[in-house]
Order: structure tokens, then sequence, then C-alpha cells
């Protein structure tokens, strides 16, 4: 079949990587895509976000699916403009509903559902600009640190954790009153802080049954030591050494289980991947956030142990005979070592030439802000490039990834060289 990929980054090319290995895929288009997706399928210059542009490339190119990346896309509601469509809605889209996508697109919604069907998260409360006062005070009732977060969509960077009270009620006033992250920060959704260590687990759901993919653990600060500003993720490992067959269980029973459940009881239509950040704190999972596709840099770490045909995986997702597919995983450590652009997660420069491509060996170089110029590969973005590697445990892949990433260089560029420090 022809197969289309939304997004332009490292996620997208893992999913070109595996997608393009399938039998069963005939022609693969990546919209925009990057430099690595060219080199596996045809990058096609699209906003993903143009539903009608996307349309029609599907229709131009008979795409029979769709894999959605990003979430904008499936929050702005395209799986929906798919199913409405006479002359798309037979096409596979991968990915929820319009009312399903509002477990990432808004922190409130999320924080409800988790409620609503007891699943174990951090006590919270939500205020708007109206209720200032009072998310002042309720800031008051808590011990530090403070959870501040944006209950929009704000690109990874609209959660605060802050030591100090009165810095709280700044920034809770810096969101509500002075849009510090746009709109997404109409309403603050604020927490309680739960002291523990993070994992991310995969799911590939048809909204009845479920596959629970490979557990990842990604590290988001840009400094070694896990210090400094949030990123979009300067690493992962998988799978999570410290998540024992136990903890794996009651992650099941008490979240993936009831989670699959409810969206089945509130009737919403959910086919595609659930991405649950979780926190374990004294051996007990709770659930930190929801997200509604794969995430970035994990999808890296993650795709590469699936051993079973992925096109045939999503197939069934989207025709909800899930529950009949095997899924056989490798048994391998997959790391994943970001090189980002010197400044990022700040200002930083593109179009800096990429040198050693062609060196790397026994490693896989997913591209995320990548593009080509001429016959060179430039940069495009902050996060540029993600080196994984499989090996026997994690610190071996780590090894192979790290000795790889001496022969690449780019202008300014940096990585964190502690990636799994803390297992």
């Amino acid at each position: 079949m022809n197969i289309l990929i939304l997004g332009s980054g490292g996620r997208e090319h893992a999913f070109a990587h595996s997608i393009s290995k399938s039998e069963r895929c005939q022609k693969l288009f990546v919209a925009p895509g990057n430099a690595g997706t060219v080199d596996i399928a045809t990058n096609i210059p699209i906003d993903v976000t143009d539903f009608k542009a996307v349309k029609a490339i599907v229709l131009e190119q008979n795409i029979e699916m769709v894999v959605v990346g990003p979430e904008d896309p499936l929050v702005q509601g395209i799986s929906d403009f798919f199913r409405e469509d006479e002359a798309l809605k037979e096409v596979m889209l991968i990915g929820p509903s319009k009312r399903g996508a509002l477990l990432e697109g808004s922190k409130e919604r999320a924080k409800e559902f988790m409620s609503q069907h007891n699943i174990p998260t951090a006590s919270y409360a939500s205020f708007t600009k109206e209720s200032l006062a009072a998310g002042k005070e309720f800031l008051e009732t808590l011990e530090p640190p403070y959870v501040l977060k944006a209950d929009g969509l704000a690109a990874g960077k609209g959660v605060l954790i802050l030591d100090d009270l009165a810095t709280a009620k700044k920034e809770l006033e810096n969101m509500l009153s002075h849009s510090k992250f746009g709109a997404a920060s109409e309403k603050v959704v604020i927490e309680e802080f739960l002291d523990g260590i993070e994992l991310s687990v995969f799911v590939l759901t048809d909204g009845k049954n479920y596959k629970i993919l490979p557990t990842a653990k990604d590290y988001k600060r840009i400094g070694e030591g896990d210090k400094g500003l949030n990123t979009g993720g300067m690493g992962a490992v998988s799978p999570v050494p410290f998540a024992d067959p136990t903890f794996l269980q009651k992650i099941e029973d008490r979240i993936v289980q009831p989670t699959v459940a409810g969206l089945r009881e509130e009737d919403i239509d959910y086919r595609g991947f659930i991405f649950i950040g979780l926190i374990k704190v004294n051996d007990e999972p709770y659930v930190i956030e929801y997200n509604v596709r794969m995430g970035d840099p994990e999808t890296e770490v993650v795709l590469p142990r699936i051993k079973t045909d992925l096109v045939t995986l999503l197939e069934a997702a989207y025709q909800q005979t899930l529950a009949t597919c095997e899924m056989t995983i490798d048994n391998r450590a997959a790391t994943t070592v970001m090189l980002v652009s010197g400044g990022y997660p700040e200002a930083y420069e593109k179009g800096k030439e990429i040198k050693g491509l062609e060196k790397v060996q026994d490693s896989i170089v997913f591209h995320a802000g990548t593009r080509k110029e001429a016959d060179n590969v430039v940069t495009n973005g902050g996060r540029v490039l993600a080196v994984t590697s499989l090996a026997a445990d994690f610190r071996s892949a780590l090894k192979k990834s790290y000795q790889n990433i001496e022969q690449l260089h780019f202008d300014r560029m940096y990585y964190r060289t502690d990636i799994g420090f803390d297992l």
C-alpha cells in the first residue's frame, strides 16, 4: 500500500525507517520530512495542519494509510476531517479523534479523565485569569516545589517547576494575565509535586484492545545531570531498567487498562498511540500526563525494538483487530543521544553543514532538524540528529552511540555525555 507519514522530526524518520522495511509498503511519502527521510521516502513540502493540502496529496498519490506524527494536527481534528470527508473516509488514518486528542490538548481534560476513571495522578486544581487570586491562595496550601502547567499545547515548554512560593505566584500571573505561553496558558493547572523517577509507557490501541510497546525514559534538560532548561528531549533509553515485571503489571492494571476502558466507556474513537508519562513514587506508578502520539526522542528507541511488521500492527489498530495480533520485541536495549544546535533551546543558528554521516557504523542516525542544500546536509532546527544503537544492555548501546558521535560534526554541535546517568 501507499503510506503517508506527517511530520518532519526524528520521530517521523524513525517511523519511515520501520515502515520502509515492511513488504506491505509499496510507496512511502513524508510531509514535509527532512534530509534523512528523503533517502527512504518521497518528501512533500506541505504544512501538516493544512488539511486541504494533505487531502490533495492523499488523493493524488492514492494513499491508503496516513500516520500522524505530531500532536498539532490531531488536536486540530485531522482524524475527524478524514472520517467526515466522502473521498477520505476509507483511508486508514492512525491517530485519535479530536475528542480523544483532548487528552493532550487540555491538561484539565486529562486530569478530569483520570479522576473519572480512578487513574492515579497528582492532586490538582485549574485556574483562569478571573480566578488568579484563588490560584495564588491554592499555591499557599501546597508544599514546594510548585508545579504550574499551561492547559493547552505549548510545544513541550508549558510546564514550570518552582521552589519559591513568591516566584510561583509571579509566574502564575505571567501565564494567566500576561500570556507567557500564549493561548495555551489562558487556563493553568496547578498540581501537587510528585517526587520520584520518571518513565514513559507507549500503548497502541484500537479503542477496545491494546498492545503495550517497550518502555522508555527520556532526558529533557539541556545540561548534564538534568540541569538547566527543558528541551524536547536530549536522549532516551529502552527498556527502563527499574521497571521490573511487578511494577509493569501495576502500570497495566492501574493505568493502561482503565485508560483504554475509559475511552471505550466514553465512546471516544481512538485508533492510535497513547504516550503515558509516568512517575514511580515509592514503587507506585502515577500518571504525569498523556500525549496522543509517540514521543520524541523515545520513538527512536522504541520502534527499533519492535520486530513485528509495523504496518500490520497499524492496520490492525485501525481495523480494531489488535487482539488477533502478536507483537515480538527485540530483547536488546536501545539508546539514542540527541545532537543539538548551539544555543538550543534558546536562540540558535541554522544552515550549518553536517559532516561525517557516512562514517557511522552499527548505529542508526535519525534526522530531526535537517535539510538538503545542494549535495550537503545542513542543520535546520534545534534538535538536529539522534544517534540510536542497540546492544545487550543500555551501557553497551550508549558506548556505541557515543563512539559514532565522534564521527559527526557541525558548527557548535552539543550533546549530553551522561544519558542514562541515573539508571
